[in-house]
C-alpha cells in the first residue's frame, strides 16, 4: 500500500526550490491544519486551470477574461519598449519596482549550457514583428545574472539579429549581483539596473 505522506512529500519536492525535508514539512503542516484549510487548498489547486489563462501576447499567466492580459491591453503603456524576461515572477518583480511602463514577453525558461531547456522562440518571432508595427524601438533583455541566463540571452540575440538595424537591444545594468535571480531583486536594485541598461 502506498504511503500517502511519502507520496505527497514526493509531489511537493518536485516544485522548484523545494527539497525533500521542506516537502515533508508542508505535508505535516497540512495534516495539522484545520479541515477547512485543507479543503480550501484542495479547491484552489483543482480550480486553478479553469480560472487562470496564458496571455496570447506576453505569455504570462493571469486571472481574467479575454485572450490578452491587463498589461498587454493597457493602452497607456509604452509601445516603443519590449522587455524580455525568463518567467512570470520576474515580470512581477519589475512591476513592483514601478520603474517600467513598456510591454513584456515571457520566455518561459532558460537554455542551460548543456543545451537542456527551452524558450518560446516561435512565439517571440511572432510577437516582435507585431510590436514593430506598433512602434517598437527598444528590446530590453531583462534576464537573471546567471550563466544559464547569459547563454539564453545569446540565443535571443541570434533570434533578434534581423531587427538590429532598426531596433536597439539593451541589457539591464549590472546593479544585479552575478548569480542573482531577477525575481529576488529589490525594487531599488531593479530600478537602478533598468535605468543603467546598456546596448548589447
Amino acid at each position: 500500500m502506498n504511503d500517502k505522506i511519502e507520496e505527497l512529500s514526493a509531489a511537493f519536492s518536485r516544485f522548484p526550490g523545494i527539497g525533500p525535508r521542506q516537502a515533508r514539512r508542508f505535508v505535516f503542516h497540512l495534516l495539522s491544519a484545520a479541515p477547512q484549510e485543507r479543503a480550501k487548498l484542495s479547491e484552489l489547486v483543482a480550480g486553478i486551470a479553469a480560472s487562470v489563462r496564458q496571455c496570447a501576447e506576453c505569455y504570462r499567466f493571469w486571472s481574467g477574461s479575454g485572450t490578452v492580459c491587463n498589461y498587454c491591453s493597457d493602452i497607456s503603456r509604452d509601445d516603443s519598449l519590449l522587455m524580455i524576461v525568463e518567467k512570470d515572477q520576474d515580470l512581477g518583480a519589475v512591476e513592483r519596482a514601478g520603474a517600467y511602463r513598456g510591454r513584456y514577453f515571457v520566455l518561459g525558461g532558460v537554455i542551460t549550457l548543456s543545451g537542456k531547456g527551452s524558450i518560446r522562440e516561435r512565439e517571440l518571432l511572432r510577437i516582435v514583428p507585431m510590436r514593430k508595427q506598433h512602434g517598437l524601438a527598444e528590446i530590453v533583455l531583462a534576464l537573471s545574472a546567471t550563466s544559464e541566463a547569459e547563454h539564453t540571452a545569446d540565443r535571443v540575440r541570434e533570434l533578434l539579429a534581423p531587427y538590429r538595424d532598426n531596433t536597439k537591444i539593451t541589457v539591464l545594468g549590472r546593479g544585479l549581483a552575478t548569480g542573482s535571480e531577477l525575481e529576488y531583486a529589490d525594487a531599488e536594485t531593479l530600478s537602478g539596473a533598468l535605468a543603467n541598461r546598456t546596448e548589447t
